[in-house]
């Protein structure tokens, strides 16, 4: 049997469900947290109680459960357990982030004033006018592959293969400046960025798999695995990210973010004209 790989945090249904199962059909998932939600349960080889919360405690917990079981990777999807993510890698010896990159990716202020730093543009107040996307990115070492764009707006995410912005090399110049600002290496990264009229701000950055179904977007559109590639990486080996599919797919939410329970609508097609004549079909429909 394969070593499992550790998770800090199951997360929603609604973030964790697609990625969650994907692994565990791959390796055992032992999940490092108080408790186990009932959707997670039928996914999970095992649960280590521990409050993520607590990164001392939670570091000695998974040292001496991997003193006895040998563990073949660390992943987290949730920003409030970067930090003990990359504590609990480092302390295994396994691939993660460095814990100061991981500390300043979950609080904003700090990940705004390292961009700062190393003269990465963030969004200011100003800058509220301009198409967002985010730049669904693998790091390989020194490369920095953009395998999709997800275009955003407050009900709907949209990937499409041929997206045009892919070969914009001022968006291409901002995200490779972000990944590097933040020393990332092996990761797989979701980079926020507002297209104002000043040229592209970034938004926000998170070093792990986004939420909202957007890896089953960019799979059904491009054929990459964003799940594979996040867990290849956790565990040192190098995946595979050639695109072998030239699609679209989008996704229309019933309710905003933050609203409580989100319904959806997911469809796929040649391009982002048919999904989106295909998302107002289906929502149309339900209304």
């Amino acid at each position: 049997m394969p070593q499992p790989v550790l998770l800090l945090g199951a997360g929603r249904a609604a973030h964790g469900g697609y990625p969650l199962a994907r692994i565990a059909a791959v390796r055992p998932v032992v999940l490092v947290g108080a408790s186990a939600p009932g959707w997670a349960r039928p996914f999970l080889s095992g649960l280590l109680a521990a409050d993520p919360a607590r990164e001392a405690e939670t570091a000695e917990t998974v040292a001496r459960y991997a003193a006895r079981h040998p563990v073949a990777g660390v992943l987290t999807w949730s920003r409030a357990h970067l930090a003990v993510a990359a504590r609990v890698a480092g302390r295994l010896g396994l691939p993660g982030l460095p814990y100061e990159t991981a500390a300043a990716c979950a609080d904003p202020p700090a990940l705004r004033a390292l961009l700062v730093r190393h003269r990465v543009l963030p969004a200011g107040p100003e800058d509220t006018e301009g198409p967002l996307v985010s730049a669904e990115t693998v790091v390989l070492d020194d490369e920095v592959r953009i395998t999709a764009l997800t275009r955003t707006t407050p009900l709907r995410h949209s990937v499409h293969a041929h997206d045009g912005l892919l070969h914009n090399r001022f968006l291409r110049q901002t995200v490779e400046r972000t990944v590097r600002a933040l020393g990332l290496t092996h990761t797989v990264a979701h980079v926020g960025v507002r297209l104002t009229r000043r040229g592209p701000r970034v938004t926000g950055l998170a070093p792990h798999l986004p939420g909202d179904l957007i890896p089953w977007l960019v799979e059904r559109a491009t054929g990459v695995d964003l799940v594979g590639a996040a867990l290849a990486l956790a565990c040192g080996t190098v995946p595979d990210v050639t695109p072998t599919r030239q699609r679209a797919a989008a996704i229309r939410f019933a309710e905003p973010a933050g609203s409580g329970r989100r319904g959806y609508w997911a469809v796929e097609g040649d391009d982002a004209h048919q999904c989106e004549r295909a998302l107002e079909g289906v929502a149309g429909a339900a209304a």
